[in-house]
């Protein structure tokens, strides 16, 4: 009997959210890393509660996100509901991600907007998503909610070759995101 073989890379895979979105997440986790085994999912999770990390320094608050949360993801993936743009957790999460340092490397970069807002006028992504996008020239990608898993392989696979091809257009100089905005 023959073993039909992958045409992608299971990558480890960091997924920022806001909160109010956590069900639409989690069946998005479910179907495609427990059904189709296309990614590792790694995350903070909504059972965090007050400041994860208790600093108003941004490199260190950079420093431990990658050291506690992103430590062996490669990929991030920012799931955009209504209110993920204005969340500061996220706007740290994806700074964390686009850090490159001496030991660590930085993530690719993928936003993904969740089926209940994917209609909707004004939706938009975190700020710091947006200083990453520019067409092909951009270091980070904004897809709407993928309709299979081969195409949820490619745009991570994408994301995650990003790292090398793409790797001198990053920005991450907007300062940290202090308070919820929305």
């Amino acid at each position: 009997m023959a073993t039909l073989l992958k045409s992608y890379t299971r990558h480890k895979t960091f997924i920022s959210y806001h909160h109010s979105d956590e069900e639409e997440v989690s069946s998005f986790i479910n179907t495609f890393d427990h059904d189709h085994d296309i990614l590792i999912s790694r995350g903070i999770g909504a059972s965090m509660s007050g400041d994860i990390i208790d600093s108003t320094n941004p490199d260190y608050i950079k420093q431990r996100i990658r050291q506690l949360y992103l430590r062996d993801s490669s990929v991030t993936l920012v799931m955009v509901g209504a209110a993920t743009w204005g969340r500061r957790f996220v706007d740290w999460e994806i700074a964390a991600s686009l850090r490159n340092t001496s030991t660590s490397s930085r993530n690719g970069l993928v936003a993904v907007t969740l089926p209940s807002v994917s209609g909707l006028p004004g939706r938009k992504p975190p700020e710091r998503v947006k200083d990453n996008l520019d067409g092909d020239a951009g270091y980070a990608r904004w897809m709407q909610y993928p309709s299979s898993a081969a195409i949820l392989a490619a745009m991570i696979d994408n994301a995650y070759n990003r790292r090398s091809t793409h790797g001198d257009v990053v920005d991450n100089s907007r300062p940290l995101r202090l308070r919820n905005a929305g």
